[in-house]
């Protein structure tokens, strides 16, 4: 019977990463995200690189609760199969302070980074439970656990995240099913183009420095899911060389 592995916001980023990488250790995987043609591009890349492994997409928005159990409706058969489940969609929107911040931006990000993962989890997690296996991987962030200026919601939701993470490892006590939570520093992805919808904008965040990749993440992922049944990886955070902390980066210079 085939593993699956399910990642959701896997268009592009850590999560497009992530399912090759876990494609690469024999996951049937299960693509989700709101772009179509990104997910067409990912499932011809996974079967160019792994002829062997079964790909399945899925298109819809994890924040919407009712598309959200169409999918899982539509999939029983998958679903009742995954034995690793990524969390990896989540963003960030905008750097206002709080008093002049978007309600839009604000719901966008509730809505996406903890609604979503929680709509995802409870469906999955049942089977899990059931089969008496499984793997959680939540992508959280350093944002997670230190707060900083005009990011104070984005950082709620991955604190929510962090306390999601735990709380689920404590109710699954008992069980087979592993919890862990991934707590990246600056990436180089869509995310800063996504938070201030200026590419110029996106560009200065990664200036004079070297961020970490996707690829590095999902090599972290893929560690952790391979660790033998007994072991759990609760958390790993992880900064690239260049940042020591949230708002502490060196720049060498321009590049």
């Amino acid at each position: 019977m085939a593993k699956w592995a399910l990642i959701t916001g896997a268009t592009s980023g850590i999560g497009w990463a992530t399912s090759l990488a876990l494609a690469g250790q024999g996951f049937s995987i299960l693509a989700t995200g709101r772009r179509q043609e990104k997910l067409q591009e990912l499932e011809k890349e996974i079967k160019s690189k792994f002829p062997g492994v079964s790909v399945k997409l899925a298109q819809f928005d994890v924040s919407d609760r009712f598309e959200v159990s169409e999918f899982l409706n539509s999939h029983q058969t998958e679903i009742s199969q995954v034995e690793v489940l990524v969390n990896n969609a989540g963003l960030a929107k905008g750097t206002d302070k709080m008093q002049e911040s978007s309600l839009d931006d604000w719901e966008t990000m509730i809505d996406t980074n903890i609604k979503g993962l929680l709509f995802m989890t409870r469906g999955v997690i049942e089977h899990m439970v059931r089969k008496n296996s499984g793997h959680v991987v939540n992508l959280g962030s350093v944002a997670g656990r230190w707060t900083y200026p005009g990011g104070g919601v984005y950082c709620a939701t991955k604190f929510a995240v962090r306390a999601l993470s735990e709380g689920l490892r404590m109710d699954l006590l008992g069980s087979k099913i592993r919890v862990t939570n991934i707590e990246p520093g600056m990436v180089s992805t869509e995310f800063s183009m996504v938070r201030f919808n200026d590419q110029a904008k996106a560009d200065k965040v990664y200036e004079g420095m070297t961020p970490l990749q996707a690829s590095d993440i999902a090599e972290t992922i893929a560690w952790c899911v391979a660790r033998p049944a007994h072991v759990n990886i609760q958390e790993l955070v992880i900064y690239p060389t260049d940042q020591a902390h949230v708002g502490q980066v060196a720049r060498h210079g321009k590049v």
